[in-house]
């Protein structure tokens, strides 16, 4: 077949994200990440020279406001983690499963549907010296995931995934899983669903949101 591969070796994802990234910290918080300065470049960077067009958007190069707020209530309050098994769902860079493994979480598995997270989480893994798991493809049918406590952030961008991600959560919160999402307002997030605990100024950039500081608000079922 003529024409690029339907996408790269985990290898090919590592050397790219290197090259095309700055390790940067994440604001306000002590984790190292593998950062873009700009979307759209990096965005056509993804699609030529390492697969077909129509690759998801390089979620995975960003620290968005909602993972900050969560990462951050994670770290403030490890107790939440400690000793459990974690999955951070649409987990992007990894920003909140790394906060969740340096609170002294048990497990902790990251799940994306985009295959570039795989790459990007073991790198920002590695820069953070924490181990984490990774589990590719979509969660939100089938059976709910066992975990003790799920994290989700920035999942409501939406209408019909925030509804899928909501009925997933809710059935996973049903099935004894604690559940908490990080989000800074989007539309589709669905308030009357769930409890605020905590709310933060996190540090953003007009790449990826429509102003520099956001309000990012953690919640949990």
């Amino acid at each position: 077949m003529q024409g690029k591969r339907a996408i790269a070796t985990l290898a090919e994802a590592k050397a790219f994200i290197v090259a095309k990234t700055r390790v940067a910290m994440a604001p306000g918080l002590p984790i190292r990440l593998h950062t873009a300065d700009e979307l759209t470049p990096l965005w056509q960077a993804t699609e030529e020279d390492l697969a077909e067009a129509n690759i998801a958007p390089p979620f995975w190069a960003f620290p968005w406001a909602g993972g900050q707020a969560l990462a951050r209530y994670v770290l403030d309050t490890p107790e939440i983690v400690r000793g459990k098994r974690v999955l951070d769902l649409a987990s992007g860079s990894g920003l909140v499963a790394i906060a969740a493994a340096l609170a002294g979480a048990a497990e902790v598995v990251a799940n994306d549907i985009d295959p570039m997270c795989e790459a990007a989480i073991a790198l920002n893994a590695d820069l953070n010296t924490v181990a984490i798991s990774y589990h590719g493809g979509s969660l939100l049918a089938g059976d709910p995931p066992d975990y003790d406590i799920i994290l989700a952030a920035d999942v409501f961008y939406e209408q019909t995934p925030a509804r899928m991600f909501r009925t997933m959560l809710e059935r996973c919160h049903a099935n004894g899983s604690a559940i908490l999402a990080g989000d800074p307002g989007r539309t589709y997030f669905p308030r009357e669903a769930f409890r605020q605990v905590a709310e933060y100024a996190v540090e953003t950039t007009t790449e990826i949101e429509n102003h520099p500081i956001k309000t990012a608000r953690v919640w949990t079922l």
